[in-house]
C-alpha cells in the first residue's frame, strides 16, 4: 500500500458527512460483536455439559492468540501511519506491532471456532471478518498484508486444531 492508495481509499469516507464516524462506529461494532458472542459460545457449551469442547474452544484459541501476540511484538512490524505520513481515520498511538492484524485474527479464529460448533454462525463471523479486515485497513491502522495474514493464521489455526 502506498500513500496514494490509501488517500484514494479513504477519500470517501473523509469527504463523506460523518463517514469516519460511521467507520470507527463498524470498528467498534465488529470488535464488540464477535468478542462478546465467544463467552455465550462458551456459556452454551457449559450449559449443555459440552466440556470437552468447550476446554478445546478455549485452549486454542488462547495458545494462538498468545503465540500471535508474542510474534507481533519481536517482530513489531512498523504500521501505516508511521512510515506512509498519513493521517489514519481510526486513531491509533500504537507503535509497531502491525503484522499480523491481532484484531482480525481473533475475529476469524473465533470464526473457526464458531465453524467447529456450529458452522452457519462461524460463516457470519467471517463475513464480519471480511468487513473487519476492509474497515482496519481503509481506517489506516493496517496494511493488506498485515490483515491477510491474521485471517490466514486464525483460519489456518483453526483448521489445525479443530479438524477432528
Amino acid at each position: 500500500m502506498t500513500k496514494e492508495q490509501y488517500e484514494k481509499w479513504s477519500a470517501p469516507y473523509r469527504r463523506k458527512r460523518n463517514g469516519i464516524s460511521i467507520l470507527i462506529g463498524i470498528d467498534r461494532a465488529i470488535t464488540a460483536v464477535v468478542f462478546v458472542s465467544y463467552p455465550v459460545l462458551l456459556a452454551a457449551l457449559m450449559i449443555q455439559k459440552l466440556y470437552g469442547e468447550m476446554l478445546l474452544c478455549v485452549v486454542v484459541p488462547a495458545v494462538s492468540f498468545v503465540l500471535v501476540s508474542l510474534f507481533r511484538k519481536f517482530y513489531s512490524a512498523p504500521r501505516p501511519y508511521e512510515i506512509l505520513d498519513i493521517q489514519p481515520l481510526i486513531k491509533k498511538n500504537t507503535k509497531g506491532k502491525s503484522f499480523p492484524s491481532r484484531h482480525v485474527f481473533s475475529v476469524f479464529m473465533i470464526g473457526m471456532t464458531y465453524f467447529y460448533m456450529y458452522w452457519p454462525a462461524g460463516i457470519a463471523v467471517g463475513i464480519l471478518g471480511i468487513a473487519l479486515a476492509y474497515v482496519r485497513v481503509v481506517g489506516g491502522v493496517h496494511f493488506p498484508k498485515d490483515i491477510a495474514a491474521g485471517a490466514l493464521i486464525g483460519i489456518l489455526s483453526g483448521m489445525l486444531y479443530f479438524i477432528r
